[in-house]
């Protein structure tokens, strides 16, 4: 690895708190970016604006999606924005150069009958299903998060739990009754399924390189649950859990600043993806609430 991209990530880590995962991603993203200008026969220090267009367009031939395709720019801007600030290079050749032009997607969600229907019938799948299910969904947590999470995190406090997000981030979400009780119940248990087990750190513990469940063995065991009580398989996976928590707070009336604590969203603008849930919901206030809205037993002579 190049010296100057080992600094960049080493200042990611140590001032940005970046988690393991974007580090893989950036580490990925700037190998992939050298080794294009080294057949072009630039160094990477050196790249001009038309080296990184010429980039910008070989990875949109790759046919690439348009999210890698911006995740892959934004390596490039933050790698050289860190290296015009510490003096290397004289001038950002990232300037003016026009980001990838993304179709905002509404995010899946399962109908609230739907989640309820996983979660009576986790138990058939095994004894952690039900209490991870009621979790993900009491707290719109992200998967990594979910599995990850220690014994202390949980017992902490009562009707609160402590999550570590992106970035090493803690935040503090409270949960409903039905989580407290899965969750009180699945601690007792865990001391009697595997009493080697019973001693890890971790809140679902499993035989992994990590120690605890891992986000593919979860994954896999929610999709059998899916299918299991004949839901489709494809529509269903912890990220739309957590998609479906945030869709059906807005639903019942949250404003979008309390599911952006919620959810751990450090800009508001990604939470806003949720109003896709708002025009049902404003068409019933207005025709409660405008003085011009009329019911249909009233006179409207």
């Amino acid at each position: 690895m190049r010296p100057e991209v080992a600094n960049f990530l080493d200042v990611q880590v140590a001032e940005c708190g970046a988690a393991t995962n974007t580090i893989a991603a950036y580490t990925k993203d700037l190998e992939l970016l050298d080794e294009f200008l080294q057949k072009k026969g630039v160094d990477l220090i050196h790249a001009k604006n038309q080296d990184l267009r010429d980039y910008l367009s070989w990875i949109t031939n790759q046919g690439y999606a348009i999210k890698t395709q911006s995740r892959r720019m934004s390596s490039m801007r933050d790698f050289y924005r860190f290296l015009f600030s510490e003096n290397i290079i004289k001038k950002n050749p990232t300037d003016y150069l026009d980001s990838p032009k993304t179709r905002k997607s509404l995010p899946k969600y399962l109908s609230e009958e739907e989640v309820t229907a996983l979660i009576q019938n986790a138990p058939k799948i095994n004894r952690r299903m039900q209490p991870l299910l009621e979790l993900l969904y009491a707290s719109g947590m992200r998967v990594s998060e979910l599995v990850g999470l220690p014994v202390e995190a949980a017992t902490r406090e009562k009707k609160r739990i402590y999550i570590v997000g992106k970035g090493s981030k803690e935040r503090i979400v409270p949960l409903n009754d039905k989580a407290c009780e899965a969750l009180e119940k699945w601690i007792t248990v865990r001391q009697i399924l595997n009493p080697r087990e019973a001693k890890s750190k971790w809140l679902f513990p499993a035989k992994s390189a990590s120690g605890h469940l891992t986000r593919g063995g979860f994954f896999k065991e929610l999709k059998k649950l899916a299918g299991l009580i004949g839901l489709d398989q494809s529509k269903v996976s912890p990220h739309v859990f957590r998609h479906s928590f945030a869709s059906h707070l807005i639903a019942h009336d949250a404003d979008l600043r309390s599911v952006q604590k919620l959810l751990g969203h450090s800009d508001i603008a990604t939470t806003e993806i949720y109003t896709h849930i708002l025009p049902d919901r404003l068409k019933k206030v207005i025709e409660k609430s405008h003085p011009l809205a009329y019911n249909d037993s009233e006179d409207q002579s």
